[in-house]
């Protein structure tokens, strides 16, 4: 199946996952056909997630396990972005507290940076989504954020959508933790512009030939839009369509899901 006009005439693609091509483990209708259309086309793409739990390898099982044959150099998270500005802005040798999964757990460590569970040990704290934390861990995190610690959080993302329905995310994670330190973090995720550099980088596309392909208004369309991207809300994850035609910015296309996006041959 080719991609449909006027979306074929787009160079280079930026996609969401979660909300995009699957909730949790069910494929969204056209996923699989949408992504071979790009391939099959050589059209440029690069899945950008801020989802920070899984590493790449996973990723690429778990849309394997769809039908959507990619390589992990095809993936990038909030985490591996997390992980290179953390690298800049902190250079290891350090120890982090980690809030998070096995995504930014292992960005860290393959980062250079040792992985330390008590406050008086961090150097830093960097939170993500975690199904596993602990109110022991979160006041860990919150005595070295008040003691001084540099603490930087992979992405935003208040909810997540699950096969069940909206569950907490990233961001409810940050929000307890400002309510104890009384501190906000530094953000690195959608819709902070850094992450949409760091991957137009890897695709080595320019901005106003590149589309953000989400279903987060409040970071994949509004990243998008700050980074100079043409966005393309769809509505098979957070946003509804009132809301996606109401929001500032608006997308530049709104559609119900991804079989809009490829012709049906």
């Amino acid at each position: 199946m080719p991609l449909q006009a006027p979306f074929s005439s787009l160079k280079a693609w930026l996609i969401d996952m979660d909300g995009v091509l699957y909730h949790g483990k069910r494929p969204l209708p056209a996923a699989t056909e949408f992504i071979n259309a790009l391939q099959d086309e050589g059209i440029p793409f690069l899945f950008l997630t801020n989802n920070a739990t899984r590493t790449p390898a996973e990723y690429v099982q778990r849309l394997g396990e769809m039908g959507i044959s990619v390589n992990a150099d095809a993936i990038f998270t909030s985490a591996l972005a997390t992980a290179r500005y953390v690298k800049e802005k902190y250079p290891p040798p350090r120890r982090a507290i980690i809030i998070g999964g096995n995504g930014i757990r292992l960005a860290m460590q393959e980062a250079g940076y040792e992985l330390v569970q008590r406050a008086e040990e961090a150097d830093l704290v960097i939170s993500a989504m975690d199904t596993d934390a602990t109110y022991a861990r979160m006041a860990e995190a919150t005595l070295a954020i008040r003691a001084g610690a540099p603490w930087i959080q992979t992405n935003p993302d208040p909810t997540f959508p699950s096969e069940r329905g909206i569950v907490p995310g990233a961001g409810s994670i940050q929000a307890f933790l400002e309510a104890a330190t009384e501190q906000k973090p530094v953000v690195i995720g959608k819709p902070e512009t850094g992450i949409f550099r760091q991957a137009l980088d890897i695709l080595g596309a320019a901005p106003e030939d590149t589309v953000m392909l989400g279903d987060r208004l409040e970071t994949d369309i509004l990243g998008g839009h700050r980074a100079g991207l043409k966005t393309i809300c769809v509505l098979t994850g957070i946003a509804s369509r009132a809301q996606a035609e109401a929001y500032h910015p608006r997308p530049d296309w709104i559609i119900d899901d991804l079989r809009a996006l490829v012709e049906d041959k």
